[in-house]
C-alpha cells in the first residue's frame, strides 16, 4: 500500500472513529467517549455535514433491526434441483444467525448433509449499507473455492427480501446471476428459493427451496 493511499485510509478510520464517539455521546447515559480536545480535527475545507455523513454511514438503524431479528436456529426442510425437470433431492438443514459488530452484520452458519456429495457447510455475512441504502452479503461454502457477492432489496411490506448473487459458472468460467427470494411466511417462519441459469440450456430455473422453522 503506497503512503498516499494509506494516508487516506488512516483518516476515514480516524473520521469513524470520531463519529461513532459522538453517537455514543448522543445516546442517554452513555459514557463521554473523549473530550472536546481529544476530538480530532477536521482536515482543511471539512464540515460538520463532512461529518455528520460518516456518522450516518456508521450508525446501525431499522434495516439492521430487521437483520438482527433473525438470530436464533432455524431448521430447514430442503428440496433441490440439480437441473429442470430434474427429480427433486430432499435433505435436512441447520442454520444458526448471530449477531455480530455491535448488530451491524449478521453471521449465518449453515449445515446439512448433501446427498451423495457429503456434510455441507455454508457462511453468510449479511448487513445493510446505509449509503447504497441495500442489503449486501457475501457467501462461502465447502463445496466451492469462490465467493459468491449478494445485493438485496426489501419489499414495501417488508416480507420479501430478494437477492441478487454474482458468482463464476465452474462450467462457462463466465460471471452469472442468481435470484434468492426470502419471504416470511409467518412468526418464526420463512421460505428462502433460489433460482439460476441452468449452463446447457442458457435457461433460469429454479434451484433450490428451503423452508424455514425458527427454533423456540
Amino acid at each position: 500500500m503506497n503512503v498516499t493511499k494509506f494516508a487516506a485510509l488512516a483518516l476515514m478510520v480516524t473520521l469513524i472513529g470520531a463519529s461513532l464517539a459522538i453517537a455514543q455521546d448522543a445516546k442517554p447515559g452513555a459514557k463521554p467517549a473523549a473530550s472536546p480536545a481529544e476530538a480530532p480535527q477536521l482536515p482543511p475545507g471539512w464540515t460538520a455535514a463532512d461529518l455528520q455523513a460518516f456518522m450516518h454511514a456508521a450508525t446501525p438503524g431499522k434495516m439492521h433491526e430487521r437483520l438482527v431479528a433473525d438470530v436464533g436456529v432455524w431448521h430447514g426442510k430442503n428440496t433441490m434441483w440439480m437441473s429442470p425437470g430434474a427429480e427433486p433431492i430432499k435433505s435436512d438443514s441447520t442454520s444458526t444467525v448471530t449477531a455480530i459488530m455491535d448488530g451491524r452484520f449478521t453471521r449465518c452458519d449453515m449445515k446439512g448433509e448433501m446427498p451423495g456429495m457429503g456434510p455441507y457447510n455454508g457462511l453468510l455475512i449479511a448487513g445493510y449499507d446505509n449509503i447504497t441504502e441495500k442489503f449486501v452479503s457475501t457467501w462461502i461454502d465447502n463445496m466451492s473455492t469462490s465467493f459468491a457477492n449478494g445485493e438485496g432489496e426489501l419489499s414495501k411490506d417488508g416480507k420479501t427480501l430478494t437477492w441478487t448473487f454474482d458468482c463464476n459458472c465452474p462450467l462457462t468460467k463466465k460471471p452469472i446471476n442468481m435470484r434468492q427470494i426470502e419471504t416470511v411466511t409467518g412468526p418464526g417462519t420463512k421460505t428462502l428459493e433460489m433460482f439460476g441459469t441452468d449452463p446447457k440450456s442458457g435457461k433460469e430455473y429454479q434451484m433450490m427451496r428451503i423452508e424455514l422453522t425458527k427454533a423456540k
